[in-house]
């Protein structure tokens, strides 16, 4: 019986070692095309599911959270109707940044596993921590996220508050500052900030 196994895997061998013996070129060249565009597809769909907020809620850290303070936010209710997902504020649109945010993400994963924020309290102790890591982010991007809902070129001023407006002219034309530098916590709340230099 072993030694039938044996003759049959190294005839297998045999094959998968040189398939032209076997299979034509364009055989070869039109599966591994098809095979391509099933990997492709099914990558992309992977993608995209990941890329919901029905995934981002799944877990109850972020549903019990960061989810129920986005409720309470005009991101999320207004009078016009639009709102913004998790994904909106925490994923870049454009597809090489999209995967660039996808790999830094995976380390969530891991918090997930060993049960980094599964509680309340634990979540509370880690705000400042995580809060501080996605303001960086998008300090570093130029608040990209934002930028995708909100163009500065189409901001009609008249229509803001003398405060609101004179601080985006000066600071958003000539590029000094980003959104995230003022609006912290517009979408949820902000950590304890006791002792953390503000500016």
């Amino acid at each position: 019986m072993l030694a039938r196994l044996k003759r049959w895997l190294g005839g297998q061998w045999r094959v998968l070692r040189s398939p032209s013996r076997h299979f034509s070129l364009g055989f070869l060249t039109l599966g591994g095309f098809l095979a391509g565009i099933v990997f492709w597809g099914g990558f992309n769909t992977a993608l995209e599911v990941t890329n919901t907020e029905q995934f981002c809620v799944s877990c109850h850290e972020m549903r019990d959270n960061v989810f129920e303070e986005l409720k309470g936010t005009i991101h999320y209710s207004n009078r016009s109707g639009v709102r913004a997902t998790c994904p909106d504020c925490h994923v870049p649109h454009d597809w090489t940044d999209k995967i660039a945010r996808k790999m830094q993400a995976s380390k969530e994963v891991w918090g997930k596993i060993f049960g980094t924020i599964e509680t309340r309290e634990k979540f509370l102790a880690k705000r400042l921590e995580l809060a501080q890591h996605e303001w960086a982010r998008l300090k570093a991007n130029d608040s990209l996220e934002c930028r995708n809902c909100h163009g500065f070129d189409y901001m009609d001023f008249t229509r803001q508050g003398v405060r609101a407006a004179e601080v985006h002219q000066r600071w958003l034309e000539t590029g000094e500052k980003t959104c995230i530098d003022c609006h912290k916590g517009i979408a949820h709340r902000l950590p304890d900030m006791h002792g953390i230099p503000q500016g």
